[in-house]
């Protein structure tokens, strides 16, 4: 029996900032939404076009009141090509949270709190 990987899930209060956060911060794009007939629920799964792998965003009509994100002791993690360039970006755009240069890391954070960890590639 063998097991993949497909995608993480994020619960979002605005979707078009969201959307707009992960295209700009990680080039990601919209593969693919889901939306309820009533109006209740839309998903959209983003991806890197590099690998399967996907985000999905979820969002909920009635939901208002930010999401609790427990002490923040997970994340997603993102390889980029040009450490350099995409901490300049992520610094310009204020999204920087923490820092590790010992390890050669650091993470951003989302509008919704969520932190994802920026690595150079391998």
């Amino acid at each position: 029996m063998k097991f993949k990987m497909i995608h993480e899930n994020y619960n979002v209060l605005d979707l078009k900032k969201s959307m707009d956060f992960y295209e700009k911060a990680l080039g990601l794009k919209e593969v693919r939404r889901k939306e309820a007939s009533d109006g209740s629920f839309i998903i959209v799964y983003m991806g890197d076009a590099a690998t399967g792998f996907e985000l999905e965003l979820t969002w909920l009509r009635d939901r208002t009141e930010a999401y609790s994100l427990g002490d923040e002791e997970f994340h997603l993690a993102f390889e980029t090509d040009d450490y350099e360039a995409a901490h300049k970006l992520h610094s310009e755009m204020g999204c920087i949270c923490f820092e590790n240069p010992s390890m050669g890391i650091y993470f951003i954070k989302d509008p919704d709190g969520y932190w994802l960890e920026i690595v150079p590639a391998k």
